[in-house]
């Protein structure tokens, strides 16, 4: 999936995500395990929002995505904000960085996008190859509940001044996952309206699984939250963020 349509959007569509918000939470947990963030990798980065966020808190940071449409936003992004940071296009699956890092951090339901509990291992054993000793891996995954409650489903529209997005959700019960289909008008400057449509999948787990699948990459789940909270995830937790040290 490249999201080439995607991204022309995105950041419009996700106006409510507060990246500045989010940085500093990842701030907050790195500094409540005492860990100092040193080389860091933004997995699935897209747009860069959270990329540069990151660098403006001084963090040494680059990002990595498989979508070069998004990745193109990105350097705009970084231009934009006098930043020079370096943007990779590579799947997490295949990562294969120039050298290992102290931090990972890899935000907004990403590896819920992967197709199964085999490719999330093998996201996993791929960051644990490249982060150091008692390095962190910090992610969320979108939950069990949401998709089933929340997401499930249902219809969704987004009326913004550069889009009009249809939203709509079709869950699989057995085994939690969601197919989307975003269907875009976009609006050019002669007020014209052009459609395009994207189209993925998110899959949940239970969250003792994903655990698991950490052990087996050689990693320690050490924290579990509700998202942008350091309190414990409760049934209706929407996302839960998790940190997990190398061995």
């Amino acid at each position: 999936m490249s999201y080439v349509s995607f991204a022309q959007y995105y950041d419009a569509l996700t106006q409510n995500v507060e990246y500045q918000k989010r940085a500093d939470y990842f701030c907050g947990l790195l500094e409540r395990y005492n860990h100092e963030p040193g080389i860091t990798l933004d997995l699935a980065c897209g747009t860069g929002s959270l990329t540069v966020e990151l660098a403006k808190r001084g963090f040494d940071v680059y990002g990595v995505d498989r979508s070069s449409a998004m990745l193109s936003v990105a350097q705009q992004k970084a231009a934009q904000a006098q930043l020079n940071l370096l943007f990779l296009c590579q799947d997490m699956l295949r990562l294969d960085l120039f050298g290992t890092v102290d931090t990972v951090i890899c935000a907004l339901d990403s590896v819920n996008h992967l197709n199964g509990e085999n490719e999330v291992l093998k996201a996993f054993q791929r960051v644990s190859l490249f982060l150091n000793p008692d390095g962190y891996f910090v992610f969320d995954v979108n939950t069990i509940y949401k998709h089933k409650h929340i997401l499930a489903n249902n219809v969704f529209i987004y009326d913004t001044d550069s889009v009009y997005c249809v939203w709509q959700n079709h869950l699989n019960e057995k085994n939690c996952r969601v197919g989307i289909t975003l269907d875009l008008f976009g609006r050019d400057e002669r007020g014209a309206y052009h459609r395009s449509t994207e189209r993925f999948y998110e899959r949940a787990y239970e969250l003792d699984q994903v655990v698991s699948l950490l052990d087996r990459a050689g990693m320690e789940a050490v924290g579990m939250f509700d998202d942008l909270t350091f309190e414990n995830p409760q049934e209706t937790s929407e996302r839960v963020v998790f940190v997990a040290r190398k061995r």
